[in-house]
């Protein structure tokens, strides 16, 4: 009995140990993320003045030889009366600007502010090119209602100095700021952009035009810009190809895990109850919410009374004269997922993007949208960023993960959904698109997951290549947040990985064609083909750890997703077999017979 009980408390003494590991180290990861690494202070230089449209502006000597400018206005502060229109052009600045600073992040939850249509730009201080540098035009990701191009991931200065370009980054509105459209706020007299309602899509393009005006006083070619993003960053690149108003401001186009989903605008701006009804925060039920919570309305009804009775200036001047508090207050409800903030996505008005198309009909016709050399891609296990806190599959412990419940449910889930993603955001838009345009169509995997074990909880499958990682090797920026995750042996592969990502990047910005990069040394990177599976098709991003840089022929299809779903004979519950058809399968691609007739005993 006493050789047991020191047996256990050995266990437990082991158990406690390592929960203690888990915690600091987690606790630490969350700490360098918040906060950003030390940055020396910056002094501006004489060398960086330059003369812009809206007058003279002094930067700073940066990292890697470059030079940098932070935190330029590319619009009015889109503030009072300009609430909820589109972006205009920023007013001259009395004597130099003092360009050291990045400006302040778009109001995203509790932080941030209105006043935040900034850029930043990083430059080669010296150039053996011979003439105007590609333009590198970064926009964050974050879902529409985060982000910053501020980040410390985003910084410019490795790829600029590396690779000879000109790196920009910038701010646009998010959330309930970014995309809202409300009747009232719409005019007979206003101008189409006005009207809108994709005030984030606008200031996107409102800054393309700022780089098309001015880049080329920081040695930038206007007439070579590559946009490129991440996330719903890459979901507003794609917007920027499909959008009409942004035609001739970029010419190549990389998409980082994204998608194109736009909602119709009555989903954005209709009642819950309207024949054709909006969405739980459309704007007249953000309008609805705003009028219960100031108490000028005792609920839901009697605030859309309320509101039905009121002009369309009252509307305006009541919604423009709310604080941001009040506007992100009235912008939660407590729904089957969580609470949500504005409406974070884009929608289709007509004018600043097209009306009621799908992405076949926009990415298979080059009259549809603007054809420029793509690159498109994603990461192996998308899905893990969003899984990794699941308490159906993860134990927790103090709220910081410690174990797998279900590994085998997680693998398998990560693996459907992350597939389905590929599908949406590459495999499908590829195959549109290179019907439409040859070969000037690109994809990629990323599929890095050499991650540290802290203890109990090993990073490598509980993260994999989730969505977000190959931010970092893009850039070649690692700061602490990243470097805490991965064990010191795999660093130099990570690093080499990192330049050759780098290297594709430039290349393609330089080309319009990653090719073997700027350095002429890396695998040889084909454009996408339809059709032959045996054909190179996608390249593979992985460290020499793993399977190293390589092209693939894997291609997936919805079809074949949904076969291996209904023919997977690894689910022992039938209720979750049933949740997971559910989930995967929305819209279209839910089949009421299947479902009826899913596994073993059917789903209700």
């Amino acid at each position: 009995m006493k050789r047991f009980i020191k047996k256990a408390l050995k266990i437990a003494l082991f158990i406690s140990l390592g929960l203690v590991v888990v915690v600091v180290a987690f606790g630490a990861w969350i700490y360098f993320y918040l906060k950003p690494d030390e940055v020396p202070p910056r002094v501006s230089s004489q060398d960086t003045v330059r003369r812009v449209e809206n007058g003279e502006i002094i930067g700073f000597e940066s990292e890697y030889g470059t030079l940098a400018w932070l935190g330029i206005p590319f619009a009015e502060p889109p503030v009072g009366e300009l609430r909820w229109k589109a972006p205009r052009p920023p007013d001259q600045w009395q004597g130099r600007f003092e360009a050291l600073d990045f400006g302040s992040i778009c109001l995203q939850d509790d932080k941030g502010n209105e006043d935040c249509l900034s850029l930043n730009i990083w430059a080669p201080g010296t150039a053996d090119s011979g003439g105007p540098l590609p333009v590198m035009f970064w926009v964050h990701g974050g879902g529409n209602t985060s982000g910053e191009g501020s980040g410390i991931v985003y910084h410019g200065p490795h790829m600029s100095g590396k690779h000879d370009v000109v790196v920009v980054t910038i701010n646009y509105r998010l959330g309930p700021f970014g995309w809202f459209s409300h009747p009232a706020l719409n005019s007979d007299d206003a101008s189409p952009e006005d009207n809108s309602g994709n005030w984030g899509t606008l200031d996107i393009i409102r800054a393309l035009r700022w780089v098309q005006k001015n880049i080329g006083a920081f040695g930038g070619d206007p007439g070579n810009v590559t946009i490129f993003g991440e996330s719903a960053g890459g979901t507003n690149v794609l917007t920027m190809m499909a959008s009409p108003l942004a035609e001739g401001l970029f010419h190549r186009a990389i998409v980082q895990s994204g998608g194109l989903h736009p909602v119709p605008i009555a989903d954005a701006s209709n009642y819950l109850d309207d024949e054709v009804a909006g969405g739980p925060l459309s704007s007249r039920e953000i309008v609805n919410n705003l009028l219960v919570n100031d108490g000028s309305a005792a609920d839901r009804d009697a605030a859309k009374a309320l509101q039905e009775e009121m002009s369309t200036e009252e509307i305006a001047a009541y919604v423009r004269g709310k604080s941001s508090e009040e506007v992100f207050a009235a912008c939660r409800y407590e729904g089957p997922k969580d609470s949500k903030v504005g409406l974070p996505t884009v929608f289709a008005d007509g004018y600043v993007l097209p009306d009621g198309v799908t992405n076949e009909e926009i990415f298979s016709d080059t009259a549809n949208y603007t054809a420029v050399p793509v690159i498109l891609g994603s990461n192996r296990d998308e899905s893990k960023l969003f899984m990794m806190m699941d308490d159906d599959y993860i134990d927790t412990f103090l709220g910081f993960p410690v174990g797998f419940k279900d590994e085998t449910g997680y693998e398998r889930i990560n693996r459907y959904s992350s597939d389905l993603w590929k599908v949406d955001g590459v495999d499908s838009l590829a195959g549109f698109m290179r019907q439409a345009q040859g070969e000037s169509v690109f994809a990629y995997r990323f599929d890095v997951d050499d991650w540290r074990s802290f203890g109990l909880m090993d990073l490598k499958p509980w993260m994999g290549a989730a969505h977000a990682l190959e931010v970092a090797f893009v850039f070649g920026n690692f700061p602490n947040s990243v470097n805490i995750l991965s064990p010191a042996s795999t660093i130099p592969a990570r690093n080499r990985l990192s330049d050759s990502m780098m290297s594709y990047w430039a290349e393609f910005a330089y080309t319009g064609d990653p090719g073997r990069g700027r350095s002429g040394d890396e695998v040889e990177w084909a454009p996408w083909q339809n059709g032959d599976d045996r054909v190179s098709r996608l390249m593979v991003l992985d460290t020499e750890i793993d399977s190293g840089i390589r092209m693939s022929s894997e291609g997936v299809t919805m079809a074949v997703i949904k076969n291996r779903f209904l023919t997977d004979a690894s689910y022992t519950d039938q209720e979750k077999y049933c949740e997971d058809y559910k989930m995967l399968f929305q819209g279209e691609h839910f089949v009421q017979a299947e479902y009826e007739n899913l596994g073993n005993g059917g789903c209700r």
